[in-house]
């Protein structure tokens, strides 16, 4: 499932492809799952002939930012993407939405499973979903103090924690798997009973993570070699880390965790 990084990916995608273009066209597949508030012929007439200002993103939550019109809101749910090109017969598979510019270029979402929605909002910041978000860790990280009075008394696991989009926005499943595996934290523990320099380390992993990923494009095979992230899939019984510590695959939170008992305590 796309987590923060891929969608920051498909931010700069849909950036450098129609930032200052005017929609010429704009199809929409007769899909009333992923378009799930306006219908698909809704969108297409209120965004056909304007031009797009910026691309902007909170969390997973990404928009279109239209001058005179409301803005694209997407949400990749687990196959959704933004892929960028200039030839009809590139156009994906599976495709929902599609936006020919004035200039030749095309931008469309695919989403093969349908878990993606395609929303308009005169105010996505300012709005739901976007506006029931907590912070978004690569805009606005809080400082130490602000975190941990977001954090609270609340009785949550670690993982479930960091998995909450009202607390911190776009963190998923392998983010939050390897935040806690570098922090040194074990996922269940409970948040209430982390002391301030357990949460500090929390914070600085959860930035640091999603900067490099951020900064390799979401290029997985370029995340450092010591990360989780490499050993954690499938349920391998004999998995081990980089540094050759056994991986152990729980549920916490209601989702499959991988997690490291020698060094998260």
């Amino acid at each position: 499932m796309p987590e923060l990084p891929e969608v920051e990916r498909g931010r700069l995608v849909a950036e450098a492809v129609a930032a200052g273009q005017v929609a010429n066209r704009v199809r929409c597949a007769n899909d009333r799952i992923v378009f799930c508030d306006q219908t698909p012929a809704t969108v297409s007439r209120r965004l056909r002939g304007r031009r797009v200002l910026a691309a902007r993103r909170h969390g997973k939550q990404l928009w279109l930012e239209f001058e005179d019109a409301p803005s694209l809101l997407l949400h990749f749910g687990m196959t959704g993407a933004l892929q960028g090109y200039d030839d009809e017969a590139d156009r994906p598979r599976f495709w929902k939405i599609e936006i020919e510019f004035e200039n030749g270029a095309r931008l469309a979402m695919p989403d093969p499973r349908r878990f993606g929605r395609i929303r308009l909002r005169d105010d996505p910041r300012n709005e739901p979903p976007v506006s029931k978000l907590g912070f978004d860790p690569l805009l606005e990280m809080p400082g130490p103090a602000t975190f941990r009075r977001l954090v609270g008394r609340r009785s949550v696991t670690a993982k479930g924690l960091l998995l909450d989009q009202s607390f911190a926005a776009g963190v998923g499943n392998w983010i939050a798997d390897e935040v806690l595996y570098q922090a040194g934290i074990a996922p269940d523990r409970r948040v209430d009973r982390l002391d301030d320099a357990e949460l500090e380390r929390i914070r600085r992993r959860l930035g640091s993570i999603i900067r490099k990923a951020v900064a390799v494009n979401s290029v997985s095979s370029r995340f450092p070699k010591s990360w989780l992230f490499h050993h954690r899939w499938g349920r391998p019984e004999d998995a081990r880390t980089a540094r050759d510590e056994p991986i152990e695959i729980t549920t916490v939170a209601g989702r499959t965790t991988a997690w490291v008992p020698l060094v998260q305590r």
